[in-house]
């Protein structure tokens, strides 16, 4: 009996002030790494900007080829923060008040601060259920097979914590990594597409670096049978020595 196949995901990060370059987005690689290590692989990342027409073709494009998708950013209380209603519009129903992230922000501000910007944190598409914020009062939110989170780093990873265990996963993705100096790519590019052959149901990449101390290449063997994951790593340290190098276990040193 096989067993099912890992749930997939996508992830949108959605920002004009990331693809101008004044913000540099820091949630791509812990969405990943969080969502590998509950067995859902990160499948695609977009970036789009705050426009309403692109927001919901791509919401509507990628939540029918994934089993799950992330957004990022767009969900504040100013009037280029238009996440929540184009979601809302992508799924075709009202975006309206949600009545306990209303109540929660309207207990939370004083009297006279919950004003209609911090509202449009509260108004939501219609059936969608609360994300959980520890670090600010305004939730993110779920509906469908799409989860709406904030764009502010520390925000995002509050929000991740605590839908993750809410997620049905898959089997974790493993990764090994081996590394070693003084190799280059195009030097072993030919042994390491036959080890890749050798395993297909595993990713297998290699990343050159530069360090002031020396230049070199890291390999990395990736996916969800952990032996297999260990077979690869063995195969390319083996690999490794036959070009005469003394391959070091994990990534290279910053």
């Amino acid at each position: 009996m096989t067993s099912a196949p890992n749930p997939t995901a996508a992830l949108l990060v959605i920002g004009n002030e990331v693809l101008s370059g004044r913000t540099q987005d820091a949630n791509i690689r812990v969405v990943a790494a969080r969502l590998g290590g509950i067995g859902m692989p990160l499948r695609e990342v977009r970036v789009i900007p705050d426009v309403p027409d692109v927001i919901i073709a791509t919401v509507n494009e990628v939540r029918a080829r994934y089993d799950h998708v992330f957004t990022t950013g767009g969900i504040g209380p100013t009037h280029d923060d238009i996440t929540s209603e184009c979601v809302a519009a992508a799924f075709g129903v009202p975006w309206e008040p949600h009545p306990e992230a209303w109540a929660r922000m309207e207990r939370h501000y004083k009297p006279g601060e919950f004003n209609a910007a911090r509202q449009r944190m509260a108004t939501m598409p219609r059936g969608a259920s609360l994300i959980e914020n520890a670090i600010s009062v305004a939730p993110g939110f779920t509906i469908g097979n799409v989860h709406v989170m904030a764009g502010v780093p520390r925000i995002m990873q509050s929000m991740l914590d605590w839908l993750l265990p809410q997620l049905p996963g898959g089997v974790p993705v493993q990764s090994r990594a081996v590394h070693v100096f003084g190799l280059a790519e195009g030097t072993l590019a030919e042994a390491l597409a036959a080890i890749q052959a050798r395993f297909p149901d595993l990713d297998i990449g290699s990343y050159p670096f530069y360090r002031i101390d020396g230049s070199g290449v890291s390999l990395v063997a990736k996916g969800s049978d952990a032996a297999a994951v260990e077979q690869a790593a063995a195969a390319i340290t083996a690999m490794l020595e036959r070009f005469g190098k003394t391959p070091v276990q994990g990534e290279p040193p910053i």
